[in-house]
């Protein structure tokens, strides 16, 4: 079954750098599972809001200059937080990432603080 993105996943798109955005692209018409893009670039408000909420640790978030995004699976048309889904998610955002020859780090890989629906590219 083939997916596409949403125009709303599009606009989230905006200020994304053009590597990351190819590859969620890319991502889209390759994954086993729909995926909803949820955040791409944020403002430095946005991100000191999300510290202290705890949802992110670093003023230093790479979503700050467009190399990052969030992306979340959709189950029954809704975003999903449940681990198996981004676990059938991201082979085929680092598939793309391969075939387009972008480096590309998943937040599901870290040994702290793991994130599933954050990716990024080096700045």
């Amino acid at each position: 079954m083939a997916f596409g993105l949403s125009s709303k996943s599009l606009k989230r798109l905006e200020g994304v750098h053009p590597d990351l955005v190819k590859v969620v692209k890319r991502a889209i018409e390759i994954t086993p599972i729909d995926f909803v893009v949820i955040e791409g670039l944020r403002t430095k408000e946005r991100q000191h809001y999300l510290v202290a909420k705890g949802a992110s640790q670093t003023m230093n978030s790479y979503h700050l200059t467009g190399h990052a995004v969030d992306i979340a699976p959709l189950v029954d048309g809704q975003a999903s937080w449940d681990w198996k889904y981004y676990h059938q998610l991201a082979p085929a955002i680092k598939q793309a990432a391969k075939e387009l020859g972008v480096d590309i780090t998943w937040g599901g890989d870290w040994r702290k603080f793991k994130d599933g629906p954050h990716w990024q590219i080096p700045r």
